[in-house]
């Protein structure tokens, strides 16, 4: 019988022929999962060995991992601090009263530096301020810690705005001379009141203004995939609240410790924040193009 379908009228191939040619007309799925990089600051996908619909549980020095599946296959999406030591690293699987260990290798990475100036108290800082810091670390690691179980965890992100890299996650960064902490998230320069889009899916875990961070939200994207978005100018959500992908969260900042107004941008796994680079597209992570660092 003739195949009146332009696309598949191949009567002259073999059958193989014939459903090679189909399989090609099938858009292919793309992973859901981030890019795997195993380095200090990275992200490793570790295969796991449970099967079935049941969700294994996996930790990682003592954390719960994201596990998520990639096609029939379950897998633990693990953040690796930027203080890892490259070398054998494991996590262990939990599954039937058994436990199973599966080993994965961290890769070295070099880091570029950054030299800033910013405002005296923000380098020594007074008791007060100092008191208030620590009042700060307590309400910002609560909402750190939250564990959260959606039915869909989403981790394909978009860029919560679009402008200029100002300072790329990992950057080993001197304020007024002084060697600081690395830089534990993308910071993305922006006109002051720019809105700020949530990436993904996800439920508002919390909302504070801190001296350092300045205005910020935690969205709990779920099974310890959070992100967090600092210096806001204003916040425009609520603790409990549920956002969808692309709603405004708030409108970029100066406030906190800044040298100009921008997100800083940080997302977390199993309490550990690494490259956000690694759950946006190649493409939007091209057209942030970096100043001059």
């Amino acid at each position: 019988m003739k195949n009146s379908h332009p696309l598949i009228r191949v009567h002259s191939r073999s059958l193989a022929d014939k459903i090679l040619l189909l399989l090609l007309l099938i858009p292919a799925a793309a992973s859901a999962l981030p890019r795997n990089d195993p380095v200090p600051g990275g992200v490793a996908l570790v295969p796991l060995e449970a099967a079935g619909d049941a969700r294994p549980e996996v930790r990682y020095r003592q954390r719960k991992v994201l596990v998520l599946r990639d096609g029939d296959q379950w897998t633990a999406v693990v953040g690796i601090p930027l203080s890892a030591e490259p070398g054998e690293q494991q996590v262990v699987e939990r599954q039937g009263g058994r436990e199973l260990t599966h080993p994965f290798h961290v890769e070295s990475k070099a880091y570029t530096e950054q030299r800033l100036t910013v405002k005296k108290k923000y380098v020594a800082p007074s008791a007060e301020q100092l008191a208030r810091y620590r009042r700060d670390r307590e309400s910002i690691n609560r909402a750190k810690a939250s564990w959260l179980t959606p039915a869909t965890i989403e981790t394909d992100f978009d860029l919560p705005v679009h402008g200029v890299r100002s300072s790329p996650f990992g950057l080993k960064r001197f304020f007024n001379g002084e060697p600081r902490s690395p830089h534990k998230g993308l910071d993305i320069a922006a006109a002051e009141g720019t809105p700020v889009k949530a990436p993904a899916g996800g439920t508002v875990v919390g909302v504070g203004d801190y001296f350092f961070n300045g205005k910020t939200v935690f969205i709990d994207h779920g099974r310890g995939l959070l992100t967090m978005y600092c210096h806001l100018s204003h916040i425009d959500v609520e603790p409990g609240q549920a956002i969808g992908r692309g709603e405004v969260l708030g409108k970029v900042g100066k406030t906190g410790r800044v040298t100009g107004p921008h997100l800083h941008w940080s997302v977390l796994l199993n309490r550990t924040l690494v490259d956000p680079g690694l759950f946006i597209s190649e493409e939007d992570l091209a057209s942030l193009v970096p100043t001059k660092e």
